[in-house]
Parts: C-alpha cells; sequence; structure tokens
C-alpha cells in the first residue's frame, strides 16, 4: 500500500495511459486483474476547454475503477490549467496526470507531450499553475530528455515537486528513443533518490521479472505498465503474485485467454457499439492471441471481422484447431 497524497493504492502495479486503448472497457479488464491505479488514455487540454463532446465523453469514470488517473496533455498554460479545472470540477477521477513524456509526432508538433522536455521551466511552471487551480493531486509523467545530450529528468523532477506535483512517473528513455533501446534504470532511480514524492518506474516491463527488477535496482514505489499488457492483462496478477511471492515462479493459465479476450470485446461493445468495438478489437484480438500456434492465420481473419459473433466463431474454431498444443 501507498498513496499519492490522500489517494490510497493499493499494490505497486499501475496500468499507464495509452492512446487509443485505455478506454473504460479496458480499464476494467485490467482492474480485475488488480492494477492498483489506472490511467486513462491522454485528453487534450484544446479539445477540454472548447467542450468537444467525444473528449468529455472519454472522461466518464465507473465507480468500481477507483482510484483512478486522468491525464491530460498540451503546452498553454491558460488552457492546461483551464482543462485541468474541468477534470478535477466535472469527472469523478481521483488523480489529475500532466502528460510531459508522449513521443508521438502529433502531439510533439503541437508542443505538448515529450516537447515540454525541452523547455523544462515552462513544463514546470505549467503543473505549477495547474496545481494552485485544483483541488485533486495533480502527479506528472516524463521521460528522462528529448535525447542523450539533454537529460532532464533529475532537475526536472526536483522542480515539479517545489511547483506542486504528489508524484512522478519516469519512462526511462529520451523522446528520441521512442519505444526502442534499452530503459535506463539509473536514471529512473536518481530521480527517486532526488525527490520525497513517489516515483512510479516505467519502461520495458513485459515479465514479471522485470517489474521486480525495477523495484529492487530503483527503490521506485510503484511500476507502470503500458505495452506488456496488450492482449496480456494477466500479467498485473503475476506481477502481484511475484511481489508477493519475491519470485516470478506463477504464470496465469494461458488456455484462459481466449475468455478474457470475449470479455474484452463483449465490454468493448457495450461501450462503443458493435461496428466500432469491432474494428478497435481486431488490433486487441491479435495481441492476445500473439506467440501461439498458427497465430498468423487467426490475426488473418480477425482482420476481417465486423461482428461479435464472428469473432466467438473464430475463437472457438482455433481453440478446438490447437487444444492439444496449450
Amino acid at each position: 500500500m501507498w498513496r499519492i497524497r490522500d489517494i490510497i493504492i493499493q499494490n505497486k502495479v499501475v496500468v499507464g495511459p495509452m492512446a487509443g486503448v485505455s478506454n473504460l472497457a479496458f480499464r476494467s479488464v485490467a482492474k480485475e486483474f488488480g492494477a492498483g491505479l489506472i490511467y486513462t488514455e491522454m485528453v487534450s487540454d484544446k479539445a477540454l476547454f472548447y467542450g468537444n463532446e467525444k473528449t468529455i465523453r472519454m472522461c466518464e469514470v465507473d465507480p468500481n475503477e477507483h482510484p483512478l488517473s486522468l491525464q491530460i496533455f498540451g503546452e498553454d498554460i491558460d488552457t492546461m490549467v483551464a482543462g485541468a479545472v474541468f477534470l478535477d470540477q466535472k469527472t469523478d477521477c481521483d488523480i489529475i496526470d500532466i502528460n510531459m513524456g508522449c513521443p508521438v509526432s502529433k502531439v510533439v508538433k503541437g508542443n505538448g507531450g515529450a516537447s515540454l522536455l525541452k523547455t523544462p521551466d515552462h513544463a514546470i511552471r505549467i503543473c505549477e499553475e495547474v496545481v494552485k487551480a485544483v483541488k485533486k493531486p495533480v502527479t506528472v509523467k516524463i521521460r528522462t530528455g528529448w535525447d542523450k545530450h539533454s537529460i532532464v529528468a533529475k532537475e526536472l523532477a526536483i522542480g515539479l515537486e517545489k511547483a506542486g506535483a504528489s508524484a512522478i512517473a519516469v519512462h526511462g528513455r529520451t523522446r528520441s528513443q521512442m519505444y526502442q533501446g534499452d530503459i535506463d534504470l539509473d536514471l529512473i532511480k536518481l530521480v527517486k533518490d532526488s525527490v520525497s514524492i513517489p516515483v512510479i518506474g516505467n519502461g520495458n516491463i513485459f515479465r514479471a521479472q522485470d517489474a521486480l527488477d525495477m523495484l529492487k535496482y530503483t527503490g521506485c514505489d510503484a511500476i507502470m505498465l503500458a505495452r506488456g499488457v496488450l492482449g496480456n492483462p494477466w500479467l498485473i496478477k503475476e506481477i502481484l503474485v511475484a511481489i508477493e511471492n519475491g519470485n516470478a515462479d506463477y504464470v496465469f493459465a494461458r488456455n484462459e485467454r481466449f475468455a478474457w479476450a470475449l470479455t474484452h470485446a463483449k465490454r468493448l461493445v457495450a461501450l462503443k457499439g458493435e461496428d466500432v468495438a469491432m474494428r478497435e478489437m481486431r488490433s486487441h484480438a491479435s495481441w492476445y492471441v500473439a506467440g501461439m500456434p498458427s497465430s498468423h492465420k487467426v490475426k488473418n481473419l480477425f482482420s476481417q471481422m465486423t461482428t461479435y459473433q464472428q469473432f466467438v466463431n473464430i475463437i472457438e474454431n482455433y481453440q478446438k484447431e490447437i487444444e492439444d498444443l496449450i
């Protein structure tokens, strides 16, 4: 158990924000596997400022998913404050997170996300003004720097703490690395050693042992999962058991993945309607069967499905085909 200000978090496993993924259906599955804290996908400050209905719907919180962090991105102080005030007063989130780490070009070109790593003073000012304007805890997600020549994680973290941030999540790569290369555990450790607020370590956690290694080496308060749980939400449970037992021996029964894939799809249909949900589920379905026998064949079928019943039929036939191999 640990805290972000007055918010009690029951365990050290955090599921981070993923654009186009971290909707309510996905989050509900992550919660059932025991995630202590879950983030929504990031929302635009300006979309909130101008009352975009789609963005506002993305901010809906289910009573069963607390504690929940809603993440906002942008670079203009006035609209960031306005967006944060909306999240503070008009949503049921527990924590407001500021994205200073997203590396994708669309966000960076607008001077949001990881582009703020190039202007640490401005980034700190955004945090300071948001903290002043809201009552809920404010946290920040950062990377180590823009590139290897401009590592700012320590100085930025210190500044963010002084600005009132209640916790910091550190992805152990620069923006220029995107999602390639090794995670710099030394820099995550440096941030942890430099501030007194909680630090969440993030990056390259695909196995329970990865989580144990990061926690032990960096001393961080929690670990954040992202790509590692795509089609693999049971990684959450495996890590929780590993932390409790001190080893990574427990492995989730892989034959249960089909039932969870169908559950995920059913919840996505309820959230977005069958047409949109099943188009989105094509990617999720492929992630659920990644690494399984003859998965390339079934992925081709997933890419063409348009209804939930088609998905059921594909899964049932595939499960029969490979039942002796799993």
